[in-house]
């Protein structure tokens, strides 16, 4: 199954498709949605828990954001849902900081990964 590639060009984020590039948005803004540049690896006492077989060996590690951005890799389906979603905010959206639909998806995807850690 073929991957897609996340790129970062003049500090706009992009994910290959077979027809080129799909613009997601600006790294800046991406950063900030998930909290700035650093991300330190956590886990709660619910995940050891509940996994008894998870490997926490890289708790505490500060991770790159923008370093694990552009290593992200996607699967046709989150493509294809990326492609579908608006890449401009709803016009009835009046905060500046408000984010697309199409970057809002990216950065939960962003997310579920840097809560995921290493392992």
């Amino acid at each position: 199954m073929r991957r897609h590639e996340t790129t970062v060009e003049d500090g706009t984020v992009y994910v290959e498709t077979d027809d080129g590039q799909l613009e997601v948005g600006a790294l800046d803004r991406i950063v900030d949605a998930v909290g700035g540049h650093a991300w330190t690896i956590e886990y709660s006492d619910w995940e050891r828990e509940y996994y008894d077989d998870l490997d926490t060996s890289d708790e505490g590690m500060i991770v790159d954001v923008v370093d694990m951005t552009e290593a992200m890799t996607h699967g046709e389906s989150f493509v294809e849902m990326l492609r579908t979603h608006p890449s401009e905010p709803a016009a009835t959206t009046t905060e500046r900081s408000a984010l697309s639909p199409r970057m809002g998806l990216f950065v939960g995807k962003l997310l579920e990964n840097l809560e995921s850690g290493l392992g």
